[in-house]
């Protein structure tokens, strides 16, 4: 490859340096679950217009219950908690080699997925003013302002991971799977709790059921899952999707494993032990595609598409529903025919291509803001690194949880049962960053 070919596609010039023991799947796993996610997103948002000509949206799973099944294939987060527990680990032995520490890993992890997430809680909360300022904070406009950083709750849940990381590494190398299972234990005791009179632990599981799929990403990371091939992926896939329908018929929880407005229970928000069996079955299909998908993987052009798709993917995630609500707004918040109908059905190619459309130019203003930059190794106290940490992830919990409607007003939401407005938030992971941030004890080297 030219040099003048490798600055007109930097994808084709990464593609081609691939190393030889670099592991693919992974890579198309993280593309392939955040497309997903995108994907769900979009066909779920429903514009509903109430009498009096007010524009909201809506859940189709509340509208057409028949679809609900299809999340147990559809809601693939658990796929990319995995693929997270697998770069957490290589990161971890990567920092270990150059003689790195907590500090130099926390700051690196956090500071890849606060660049972009910051630019666009910056521009949402400038809209946000802008609107509140203007009068118009109401209607559509109010939905989006509090809808658009819900997604970021997944970012939340990420960083505090990325806080326990080497902890929970260092519990990985010691007991292994039994990691993984003790957590799937509490997870079931915590539903248990909460079906008996203490639902304030629920949240509980926002870590517990997180934490144990991203410790099943430190099995593959280290082999373990591969080496128990065809047949463990049979037992685990075959396992966690007998637990999922004992769960949802027998058991108490709802056939939807993403939230549907008027469940009592809800699989998602937070997590329950169905959706950690559906974690479970996620996983065992990983394993069962594994082989054939390496094997296409090994197809240049397809190797360089995926290359392609995994610079852009944290983008497009950020302003997937930033574009939606631009088309929601373009077509005056109405679709065609009831959903779930055929005329709807019909609609849902040219409602995914403008959403598709609308992304991709969002993804080429933003993008330039998501670029992974090297790991800078400098000796510094682990304490300013866990705070600064601790506070980003509060941070970018509480914006997912109270949004940015209702600004001026005051407007209140609950995380962890504290009360927390927007500006607290901000300020939150504001503060947070700086602590990172906070100038190394030495002069920092890189590789």
């Amino acid at each position: 490859m030219t040099p003048a070919s490798t600055m007109r596609n930097p994808a084709a010039a990464l593609a081609a340096a691939t190393p030889a023991g670099r592991d693919r799947y992974v890579d198309l796993l993280r593309v392939v679950s955040l497309g997903v996610v995108i994907a769900g997103h979009w066909l779920m948002a429903v514009p509903v217009v109430d009498a009096g000509g007010t524009a909201r949206v809506t859940n189709v799973l509340a509208l057409v219950p028949a679809l609900r099944p299809a999340t147990w294939l559809l809601q693939v987060m658990p796929v990319f908690f995995l693929v997270g527990g697998f770069a957490h680990a290589t990161a971890l032995a990567s920092i270990a080699r150059r003689g790195g520490g907590y500090p130099d890993f926390v700051r690196s992890r956090t500071a890849r997925l606060l660049r972009p997430t910051a630019v666009f809680a910056g521009i949402w909360l400038a809209l946000a003013l802008a609107a509140a300022l203007a009068g118009r904070d109401h209607g559509l406009v109010r939905v989006a302002l509090r809808t658009v950083v819900q997604p970021l709750w997944f970012l939340g849940v990420y960083l505090g991971l990325v806080a326990l990381a080497p902890a929970m590494w260092r519990l990985h190398r010691r007991f292994g799977a039994a990691v993984p299972a003790a957590l799937l234990a509490a997870a079931a005791v915590v539903d248990v709790l909460c079906l008996h009179g203490h639902p304030g632990v629920a949240v509980l599981n926002l870590l517990i059921v997180w934490a144990g799929v991203h410790q099943l990403g430190f099995l593959y990371a280290d082999g373990t899952l591969q080496r128990g091939g065809r047949r463990l992926g049979l037992l685990l896939a075959g396992g966690g999707l007998t637990a999922v329908i004992l769960l949802t018929t027998v058991g108490p929880y709802p056939v939807s494993m993403v939230g549907v407005p008027g469940e009592k229970i809800s699989n998602m928000s937070p997590p329950t032990v169905a959706l950690a069996a559906h974690a479970v079955w996620l996983v065992g299909l990983v394993l069962l595609l594994r082989e054939p998908a390496t094997a296409w993987l090994r197809r240049a052009r397809v190797w360089r598409a995926v290359v392609a798709a995994n610079g852009l993917a944290m983008t497009a995630f950020l302003w997937h529903l930033s574009a939606a609500f631009v088309v929601l707004a373009a077509f005056g918040g109405r679709s065609a025919g009831a959903p779930g109908s055929a005329g709807w059905w019909a609609t849902r190619p040219l409602w995914l291509g403008a959403a598709a459309l609308v992304t991709a130019v969002l993804v080429c203003c933003f993008r330039r803001f998501d670029t992974a930059r090297p790991a800078v190794i400098a000796p510094g106290p682990s304490g300013p690194a866990a705070a600064g940490s601790a506070l980003c992830t509060l941070g970018v919990l509480a914006i997912s949880t109270v949004g940015f409607g209702g600004l001026l007003e005051g407007r209140t939401a609950q995380l962890l049962t504290v009360p927390v407005t927007a500006p607290v938030a901000v300020a939150l992971v504001a503060l947070g960053a700086g602590l990172l941030r906070a100038a190394p004890l030495s002069h920092p080297r890189r590789p």
